[in-house]
């Protein structure tokens, strides 16, 4: 038994969709308009001369339960906001598959965790995660003040989903958030996403 979940926590994490290998870094990220969990109107090009991370999710992923079931994604969250930085969830889970929820139950989700992003947004047709070639949970994008990506990758630099790792990894986010803050480059700027494989609605 724990053979085969580690078989599929593996597959899980390096499975990758095909598509499009998504946005350069330095060249301007892609422009989006939704609506958030509460209703509230989220465009992407709306939030130029703030900094903004993207973050993929999927509750019921086990990458994801150990960032958030150790408190280190809504830490990164936090530091974020005091940094000025606008953060916003994005679930792209199709109906059916793992991870789908709708308005109340994210924010159920958001309250029950003590998460602090600005937004959640749901994808559930995957238009917004196609856009980014988003392909796990969770798959990190940061987005400078002129609108340009300055990040893609991963959370941290410990591809498991113990949470015992998580004081040994470099939080790749929290760093680079540092470092643009600090006018310096994005050490570790495009990083390996690991984590579930984002399931997308299909024909969409």
């Amino acid at each position: 038994m724990l053979k085969l979940l580690a078989t599929t926590l593996a597959a899980a994490a390096f499975a990758v969709p095909a598509f499009a290998m998504g946005p350069d870094l330095g060249k301007p990220a892609p422009d989006f308009a939704a609506t958030d969990t509460h209703g509230k109107p989220v465009k992407l090009s709306d939030l130029k001369g703030k900094l903004v991370v993207l973050e993929w999710s999927n509750h019921q992923c086990p990458y994801v339960r150990k960032h958030y079931g150790a408190g280190n994604m809504q830490k990164t969250q936090e530091a974020a906001r005091a940094l000025g930085v606008t953060w916003i969830t994005i679930v792209s889970s199709a109906p059916g598959e793992q991870g789908h929820v709708n308005a109340a139950e994210a924010n159920t989700l958001t309250a029950e965790r003590n998460a602090k992003p600005h937004h959640v947004v749901l994808d559930p047709r995957g238009q917004i995660g196609r856009l980014y070639a988003a392909r796990v949970t969770p798959h990190m994008f940061i987005v400078g003040t002129d609108g340009a990506l300055l990040y893609k990758g991963a959370i941290d630099s410990i591809r498991s989903s113990r949470q015992s790792d998580i004081p040994n990894a470099k939080n790749y986010v929290a760093a680079a958030l540092g470092e643009i803050k600090g006018g310096k480059p994005v050490a570790d700027a495009d990083t390996v996403a690991y984590g579930c494989t984002i399931h997308y609605k299909e024909g969409s």
